[in-house]
């Protein structure tokens, strides 16, 4: 055989092998290339390296995704900057990731902006609707779906719970921020509520941390006796000191998120934001696999949690009535 022969027969071969479908080397690197999935913070409430972080990753697992092998994770925080929001959304979008997950409503808003094709997975956004992110729950359309905490729709429990656990109240602080687009509709709805159990409410503003101080001292010009928290991704990263300074005024509070009742605040009543990191996850599976994201209903929760912090009651003086502590689903000792 001759070399010219040799090598005409090793075409010949390569050709018929790509007739029958085999793949190639380009084809099977590949495949086997992980898949680019982006997650956009505003204020970072839930770093690489935390417990909400290691929940979205187990939802991952849970759908047969390795981390490193299956799928790659480029992780963007703001740090509370709003002004970074949209650098870190193009730049996801430049980095071709096949799916964005956001964990706040500022983060969804930037990453609507920068892309009308890339998916959006909400993670944690309080009103997707009201927001402007979505049109309807149950069909979305666009290139935003996820899931819904129903903030709006639990705030007046919250309060009623606040004046449950302190029957004599009468006059409550409300910490709430301006540059959060749902926050005014919250206002509204808290105001409508708040005849019903005698209470008067005061709102206090707070943009920043650094407004947190000038905010707890018009709380204490109002002569608050408790205070009711919005929830907000801005407060959630910075809950250490708003505990802090709801228990140096000796204010009682409740909060949104399990983690304020965890980490010493009074109640909280709201959905497990790890919870919802987890199962949006299976959003992101479903569009890896195809699915268009405009196509899945955006979820609701099912189930809120009360959590109860003994320990920051005793602090305060005060005893838990027993229909609390019968509807906690958690008590902190």
């Amino acid at each position: 055989m001759t070399r010219r022969t040799f090598v005409c027969g090793l075409a010949i071969l390569a050709a018929c092998l790509g007739t029958l479908g085999v793949p190639s080397l380009a084809d099977a690197q590949q495949a086997a290339s992980p898949r680019r999935i982006g997650l956009l913070q505003w204020v970072g409430g839930f770093p690489a390296g935390s417990e909400g972080a290691q929940q979205f990753r187990q939802g991952l697992l849970d759908a047969g995704y390795v981390e490193g092998r299956d799928v790659v994770i480029e992780w963007r925080s703001a740090e509370g900057d709003y002004d970074r929001l949209p650098k870190l959304a193009a730049d996801l979008v430049q980095r071709k990731v096949e799916v964005i997950v956001v964990e706040s409503t500022a983060a969804a808003q930037a990453a609507k902006r920068a892309t009308s094709t890339i998916p959006i997975v909400m993670a944690i956004v309080a009103d997707p609707v009201g927001s402007g992110l979505v049109t309807n729950l149950a069909h979305p359309g666009g290139n935003v779906t996820g899931l819904s905490q129903m903030a709006l729709e639990i705030g007046a429990k919250r309060l009623q719970l606040l004046k449950e656990a302190v029957p004599r109240l009468t006059r409550v602080a409300v910490l709430w921020n301006p540059a959060t687009s749902w926050h005014s509709k919250a206002v509204a709805d808290l105001k409508a509520a708040a005849p019903a159990l005698s209470l008067k409410l005061s709102f206090v503003g707070a943009r920043t941390p650094e407004e947190f101080g000038s905010a707890f001292s018009d709380m204490s010009r109002a002569h608050a006796q408790a205070l009711y928290q919005i929830d907000d991704a801005l407060f959630f990263t910075y809950r250490t000191t708003l505990i802090k300074l709801a228990s140096k005024a000796r204010l009682p509070a409740v909060y949104a998120p399990r983690e304020y009742a965890v980490d010493g605040g009074l109640m909280s009543y709201g959905t497990n934001l790890g919870d919802l990191l987890r199962r949006s996850a299976a959003y992101v599976d479903k569009i890896l696999k195809g699915a268009k994201p405009g196509d899945l209903p955006i979820e609701q929760p099912t189930k809120f949690e009360l959590v109860v912090n003994l320990k920051t009651a005793r602090a305060l003086g005060i005893t838990m009535p027993e229909s609390i502590m019968l509807q906690a689903d958690e008590v902190i000792r």
